[in-house]
């Protein structure tokens, strides 16, 4: 086959990636995976080795590691034997890799095993096992996801606190400032070449807005198919950490990385369609909602607190729900209508749009198993009828609703949750909880700077 034959797939590219080429040559193929983080592994290879066709391998135990790098010893036959993965590409997914000095193609790959099953510990084969849930029964899933996150200064030593980054004004940013246009501005070049970027890639931004904390913002994504989403966050995260650095910043999903200011969540809002109709069925006939969608409220009450770890999945995710901070960060499982005080809110919408928000995602998490903890809650509720509690009004004081504090107190209840493992694969929740086990105690052996700056000479 001539070179010529051998690339006619790159011609059938989506057109963003046509536009971004402009009659370049390609140079180079980066063919990645989402790990248990979220964060990108794979390799990458020069335009003229890589065939939509060819299977690429990649050795399973990535998922063995914490995310310090550590091996974890698991009861797992043959764990270091560590046989090989099957890496399928998903050209669904190719996009532009705009940072690089020379043409460059992204692709996500699906992970099989060498009997051509999908592994079972590939966070997007979790999520696809979840929709799969929903289809069987006639249903869709939709979400839309918004993404808060930190421009700071670089931090280049661990021991140093985070500090707000210099905008164009010369001054370091200041909080308080939500839905300011003027702090946006601050920070134009960073929001505009994430603007750029995504043109690039060929992924749409629904709006930008400055948050509460300083140097805090706000992405928002347009609605559309759960893995479709949770692939463009993916995405997403890589373009505003390399936009950031290219203008002298970082860019951090840490839930909380500044002790006085508001941490960064990832709102999830979802719905469920139906496959023949198309329609809404959190709404009836006549428009008001449906036993259904009290039903997803219902679940999500009952189970959420069993997938914590999986929407709060680090030591840090906590203390973005600290209530003596100045945060909205919700610290209830409780719903409410219009009430950004719950857990579970229900914003104001038409018959068609109806919805339930998950406040309390963190942006810190992996987003194909946050988005995938989330909608199985809702779906065991659909499949239980679960009613939920009385909707909340006001404030929230009630610690019925309460959610775990910490993050071995939301393994605990993660490790017994029979339903949810069940739904995710027992497999992968078993591997998942002894890796956040293993990074619990690593963190535990530290000795912070507050611990040398009270107990050194005090006690």
């Amino acid at each position: 086959m001539s070179q010529r034959d051998h690339l006619t797939w790159l011609n059938e590219l989506p057109d963003a990636f046509q536009t971004y080429r402009a009659g370049r040559k390609v140079d180079e193929v980066e063919c990645i995976i989402p790990d248990l983080t979220g964060m990108s592994r794979g390799k990458a290879m020069p335009l003229s080795k890589f065939s939509p066709d060819h299977t690429l391998f990649l050795p399973i135990s990535i998922f063995y590691q914490t995310i310090t790098g550590e091996d974890v010893e698991m009861d797992i036959e043959n764990q270091w034997a560590e046989g090989d993965m099957q890496l399928k590409p998903d050209m669904s997914t190719a996009m532009a890799v705009p940072w690089a000095k020379e043409a460059t193609l992204q692709v996500i790959h699906d992970l099989l095993d060498q009997d051509g099953q999908p592994v079972k510990y590939a966070p997007r084969n979790v999520l696809k096992r979840v929709i799969a849930l929903f289809n069987d029964k006639g249903w869709q899933p939709v979400i839309a996801p918004e993404l808060e996150f930190y421009l700071i200064k670089p931090n280049v030593d661990p021991n140093e606190p985070i500090q707000p980054p210099v905008g164009r004004t010369g001054r370091s940013g200041s909080g308080r400032q939500s839905y300011s246009m003027s702090a946006v501005d601050e920070y134009g070049p960073v929001i505009d070449t994430i603007y750029d970027y995504a043109e690039d890639a060929g992924l749409t931004i629904d709006t930008v807005i400055q948050e509460d904390g300083a140097g805090q913002v706000e992405i928002n994504l347009t609605h559309g198919d759960p893995l479709l989403l949770a692939d463009q966050v993916f995405y997403f995260k890589r373009i505003i950490r390399e936009a950031a650095l290219n203008n002298g910043m970082f860019a951090t999903f840490m839930a909380k990385p500044m002790r006085d200011e508001p941490g960064s969540a990832m709102h999830v809002h979802q719905s469920v369609v139906d496959l023949k109709t198309g329609k809404n069925i959190f709404s009836n006939e006549q428009g008001d909602a449906s036993e259904q969608f009290f039903h997803f409220i219902g679940g999500s009450q009952q189970y959420l607190k069993q997938v914590m770890p999986l929407m709060a999945p680090n030591v840090n995710s906590f203390k973005r729900f600290e209530s003596d901070t100045n945060s909205s960060a919700p610290t209830n499982m409780a719903w409410g209508y219009d009430n950004r005080a719950t857990g579970l809110r229900v914003p104001n919408s038409k018959a068609q749009d109806r919805r339930l928000e998950n406040r309390i995602v963190g942006v810190d998490s992996n987003p194909y198993l946050s988005i995938a903890a989330s909608l199985v809650c809702g779906y065991l509720g659909l499949i239980h009828q679960i009613q939920p509690h009385a909707p909340a009004e006001g404030e929230i004081d009630d610690e019925t609703e309460a959610m775990p504090n910490t993050l071995d107190e939301a393994l605990a209840i993660f490790e017994e949750a029979e339903d949810i493992h069940a739904a995710l694969g027992e497999e992968f929740c078993k591997l998942y909880a002894e890796i956040k086990r293993e990074e619990l105690r690593q963190y535990h052996r530290e000795i912070s700077p507050w611990e040398r700056e009270h107990l050194l000479l005090n006690v």
